[in-house]
């Protein structure tokens, strides 16, 4: 007689006791693609550049309908584009999406030969005023051999072969901070009031004597200030600061200047108090601040040079006063339709509050 056994599978979760089940079993909720990728990338902690790569994968795998040519349509990248790094994830693989270093592995090194170093610097050490040209050249004539003007200034950096080594210090601090400026182009210029004003100096001759002036005007409104002083000191660029943001009576988000020598130490400091970021022009490029320099060149031809110029300070601001009342109340603007620079304030602003543009402690 044959019998017939039916065997179930072992649960291996949840295994009776008795034939009774002790405890319930979870069911499982797996995360959709889109869902999942999010959070891998979340935990990676990828750039933003990475996460809008991630963003081109999602938009291909959900509305772009796995059509790669309306997805890069779509981001307005180029489908190559698009193809390089689509197989780079992989289905999957968010970390791949980040931008690897372009930079070799193996690098050049410069290769000074012990000799070299030593003859260079014998050479530097009794021509401590020479350039690394001339040092270069001298080297050939002494030691019929050719070096390089690079190798030789490696040498005058690596024993630091200066002359005047406080000198060279101050220079390389300088360099050095150069870098760190803010240059404009890298600013968002927005169209508000006060959000960017641009500053800069006139310096004046008159029989042996030196004059400056100094001018401020609201890249969107166009009102404008100016101020002469006796020195070209960053004590006197802070002194306008003060005086300008008192006349505005707001919030003054950014200034713009050239890399004059007045607008650092007591300068910054002061924009550090009233929260003012700054922002520099590249070297010997005007352009980067027309605005003002349009406003120098009709301050000069319009009244300085109309007979107005004296070198008594007081005297040049009082009636410098006068004229900028009639540049920011009275004269039409073809950049503002025809309107003068308050006109237009007060029809553009919802605040009316007026202006204490020129106060009495404007000649303190």
């Amino acid at each position: 007689m044959t019998q017939t056994f039916l065997i179930k599978a072992p649960c291996v979760y949840d295994p009776p006791v008795n034939g009774i089940k002790i405890f319930k079993q979870k069911p499982l909720h797996l995360m959709d693609n889109v869902s999942r990728w999010r959070s891998m990338a979340k935990d990676a902690e990828l750039s933003t550049g990475a996460m809008l790569r991630l963003e081109w994968m999602i938009f291909y795998e959900t509305i772009g309908s796995r059509n790669a040519d309306i997805t890069a349509r779509h981001f307005n990248i180029a489908p190559k584009t698009f193809y390089k790094w689509f197989k780079r994830f992989d289905s999957g693989k968010v970390k791949l999406l980040e931008e690897k270093s372009r930079a070799p592995i193996n690098r050049r090194k410069p290769e000074v030969t012990f000799k070299e170093e030593c003859r260079i610097r014998k050479l530097r050490e009794d021509h401590l005023h020479w350039g690394k040209r001339k040092i270069a050249k001298l080297y050939k004539d002494e030691y019929e051999e050719e070096v390089s003007s690079h190798k030789v200034q490696l040498v005058i950096n690596k024993f630091d072969l200066y002359p005047d080594k406080i000198k060279h210090d101050k220079v390389k601090k300088k360099l050095k901070s150069q870098k760190q400026k803010n240059r404009i182009q890298k600013l968002k210029i927005k169209e508000e009031h006060w959000f960017l004003f641009h500053l800069d100096t006139i310096v004046l001759y008159w029989n042996g004597t030196k004059r400056y002036v100094l001018t401020a005007i609201d890249h969107h409104g166009k009102i404008a200030y100016a101020r002469m002083y006796k020195n070209k000191s960053s004590k006197s660029a802070k002194d306008f600061l003060y005086r300008l943001h008192y006349l505005i009576d707001a919030k003054i988000t950014n200034i713009q200047t050239d890399n004059g020598s007045e607008f650092y130490d007591q300068f910054e400091d002061a924009l550090k108090q009233l929260e003012i970021l700054h922002w520099f022009s590249r070297p010997r490029t005007p352009q980067d601040n027309s605005v003002v320099e349009r406003f120098n060149q009709t301050i000069q031809d319009e009244w300085i040079n109309d007979g107005h110029f004296t070198t008594d300070v007081d005297k040049f601001n009082r009636n410098l006063t006068y004229w900028l009342e009639e540049y920011n109340f009275l004269r039409p603007h073809e950049s503002l339709d025809y309107k003068n620079p308050f006109e237009y304030y007060l029809e553009t602003l919802e605040n009316k509050n007026l202006l204490p543009m020129y106060s009495a402690c404007t000649f303190c």
